[in-house]
């Protein structure tokens, strides 16, 4: 039996949910979250059949490790915090393992499961979304084909189709996150030496021609994972940086500079509040646009020498939502994205064992393949050298 756990039931746990029945070699699907809310209806239909729901608080570890018990997966859609403690419930379980990762301390706490999981014979992949997850990917089949790797350039942005002022941004996925990922210090490698960045900083405009035009790019935390630290001293240049509207970056410094992201606790009429909570509790509900369409935009550039030879490569994709299924971008290329790393660990595919992150484990070819029978072609390119 080939049966998969799926933690949490938000956007991307039910895209996973979607696409791990949606191939008849899964015999079951058991989606568990604190509260499970209403299905969409490809999920009704199966319910009861091919797809079990069940409660669960993942602050557990002891209700974690009973409802991975019997799965031969576990896909975990929760936030990061609860990363860890999953990965070792499945690992307890006897369960390969994915998430979708994006806080690097959790992962380097997660790859010390490796000699346990190896000598279960199990696959631990933190780190399986879009970024981290696609773009390490990509990063890890560039430093494959380069002898000597002088630049690396992961971009990646989750953007709306129609920009709305004042931040021509809408929230695409928990606006958490994403604050996380603004505040946080950024680590990156110059000279093949890592370096620390403040976020938001470094702006730069890209040309991406139609329908996307001109873009901005800045330094965000979490999207490269592990390959600061994995690459150092094998890459001169090694960045990560979101890509947004021109503009965003410079309101969103002003937001920060003002202390309305701090988690300080201050006290207001006698209440204790963080700002960063009012901010969000403010802002989140004018920023979740359901029903406006969103776009997920990637490129990788990678070079250097390769067989004595100047050489370099650069991917790109373009994602829409999936209007008729109800998908937006994001969540299609995150949720499906988690799900292809699940199948591949059910199909023994995976190129290693353990614990290890995209770039060492996942096998290019069948994941490309599997996200362009998705509608979710990369297209690769050769850079001029």
């Amino acid at each position: 039996m080939r049966t998969v756990l799926v933690l949490g039931a938000g956007r991307q746990g039910l895209a996973c949910t979607l696409d791990l029945l949606a191939d008849d070699t899964v015999d079951g699907v058991t989606l568990a979250d604190l509260r499970l809310g209403v299905l969409p209806a490809a999920l009704e239909r199966e319910r009861g059949h091919r797809l079990q729901l069940r409660d669960l608080d993942a602050r557990d570890a002891r209700a974690l490790a009973a409802a991975a018990a019997g799965h031969t997966a576990v896909a975990c859609a929760l936030p990061y915090d609860f990363n860890e403690a999953a990965a070792r419930a499945a690992v307890e379980a006897g369960c390969h393992y994915a998430d979708l990762g994006g806080n690097t301390d959790i992962v380097f706490r997660q790859l010390d499961l490796d000699t346990e999981a190896r000598r279960r014979g199990l696959s631990i992949v933190p780190d399986c979304g879009l970024a981290p997850g696609l773009v390490t990917v990509l990063a890890g089949e560039a430093l494959r084909r380069l002898d000597q790797a002088h630049s690396v350039r992961l971009l990646v942005g989750g953007l709306p189709e129609h920009p709305e002022p004042p931040l021509n941004y809408q929230a695409v996925y928990s606006l958490r996150g994403v604050l996380d990922y603004y505040t946080t210090p950024v680590v990156l490698l110059r000279e093949g030496r890592r370096q620390t960045v403040e976020a938001l900083s470094e702006v730069e405009e890209i040309d991406f021609g139609p329908p996307l035009g001109r873009l901005e790019a800045f330094h965000t935390a979490g999207g490269a994972s592990t390959l600061p630290w994995t690459c150092a001293g094998r890459v001169d240049c090694l960045e990560y940086k979101t890509l947004r509207y021109p503009g965003h970056a410079a309101g969103m410094r002003t937001i920060r500079d003002l202390g309305l992201l701090g988690t300080d606790p201050i006290e207001l009429d006698g209440t204790r509040v963080t700002p960063r909570d009012v901010f969000i509790a403010t802002v989140e509900p004018r920023l979740s646009r359901p029903q406006s369409p969103d776009l997920v935009v990637l490129r990788v550039e990678a070079s250097g020498v390769a067989e004595q030879r100047p050489a370099g490569w650069r991917w790109d994709l373009l994602a829409r939502a999936d209007r008729e299924g109800g998908l937006s971008a994001m969540t299609r290329v995150t949720g499906f994205s988690l799900a292809i790393t699940t199948r591949l660990q059910l199909d023994g595919r995976m190129t290693r064992s353990g614990a290890a992150t995209p770039d060492e484990a996942v096998p290019v070819a069948a994941y490309l393949e599997a996200l362009g029978r998705r509608g979710l072609a990369v297209t690769e390119s050769a850079l001029p050298v």
